[in-house]
């Protein structure tokens, strides 16, 4: 649930929870719904890990009517046909091919959101409600439950403002833990794996703080500039980190001609990391796109974990973005 959704704005680098205003917006932040005329629709696929992991996303829009909106969409990150090889061996010390057999690991993430005008002009808000199902094969799984809520604020000059505050009353997911099939692994090596694992899964609050302003130039030109701040609050190694909260800031340029293609651009994920030495150094995770736009149907790609050297850990990301009204006008 913290990787991020939607080609274009990941190719911000995900700086986009002020400027966000589509189907996307019920992942990014829900008062963003309120800019779906209509009714909209999304898709993304993406690959990881040298396509050893498959990451799935569709979402769904409406607008309810002038001062609401619905949104509804589903995750799924999995790594399907692992090979099972606790029964490799059999009781006599025998290697045995024919006893390995495939699973499936999947986190899914459902998500339902509203969005709503406030009495004040410019702003809206929105809420999310999510259940989170993980499966680990026969071997485990969890349910979970979570809320967010989330603001925007348009000025009178254009710029844009806005907040989310993710897992608000923290996420929890409770496992099940298939005793037999655990104890078929129990004892394969010698003192691991003696006892069940913890069965509670904990996800803190989690508050992003962005602004966005579009620059228009001779009516064909664009330039969307956003800025965020993402906050954990707990003390990790971002760039800022205090003992009651830490900050990793992301910038993004979505550069557009008539309102049509795009070219974007981003920077985030600023950390510091600890080197062999016990020196530190700054790393940072530059990320870029492209989009095209006719006719209410949108086609985004972007290039990801353009920092890290391993050119096996780069990631290609395709989605697509259609307005449904089209369908009816």
């Amino acid at each position: 649930m913290s990787i991020g959704v939607d080609a274009a704005a990941l190719g911000m680098s995900n700086a986009v929870t002020a400027s966000t205003a589509d189907v996307n917006s019920g992942y990014w932040n829900p008062a963003g719904l309120m800019a779906v005329a209509d009714s909209e629709a999304s898709l993304m696929h993406a690959s990881y890990f040298a396509n050893i992991a498959q990451y799935d996303y569709a979402a769904y829009a409406m607008n309810i009517d002038d001062r609401s909106a619905l949104g509804i969409s589903v995750i799924r990150f999995g790594v399907d046909d692992i090979m099972n090889t606790t029964q490799l061996i059999d009781d006599q010390g025998n290697i045995d091919y024919n006893r390995i057999s495939l699973f499936s690991t999947a986190d899914y993430g459902f998500t339902l959101s509203y969005a709503r005008k406030a009495p004040l002009d410019g702003f809206t808000y929105g809420f999310n409600a999510k259940v989170i199902r993980r499966i680990i094969g026969k071997f485990a799984n969890s349910w979970g439950f979570g809320f967010d809520f989330g603001m925007q604020y348009q000025t009178k000059n254009d710029w844009k403002l806005g907040f989310m505050l993710r897992d608000i009353t923290t996420t929890y997911n409770v496992w099940a833990i298939d005793e037999d099939e655990y104890a078929k692994v129990s004892g394969a090596v010698a003192g691991q794996n003696q006892e069940l694992p913890e069965t509670t899964e904990i996800t803190l609050p989690k508050a992003q703080l962005g602004a966005s302003k579009k620059f228009e130039f001779h009516g064909d030109y664009s330039l969307l500039a956003a800025v965020n701040l993402n906050m954990q609050f707990a003390k990790t190694n971002d760039i800022v980190n205090l003992d009651f909260v830490s900050i990793d800031p992301a910038m993004g340029f979505e550069f557009g001609y008539l309102d049509m293609a795009f070219l974007r651009l981003g920077v985030g994920n600023f950390q510091n990391e600890q080197q062999l030495d016990n020196s530190q150094r700054l790393t940072f995770q530059p990320n870029m796109g492209l989009g095209f736009k006719y006719r209410g149907i949108e086609i985004d790609y972007a290039l990801t974990d353009l920092g890290d050297q391993s050119a096996a850990l780069y990631s290609n990301i395709f989605s697509v973005k259609v307005d449904l009204g089209i369908f009816r006008h």
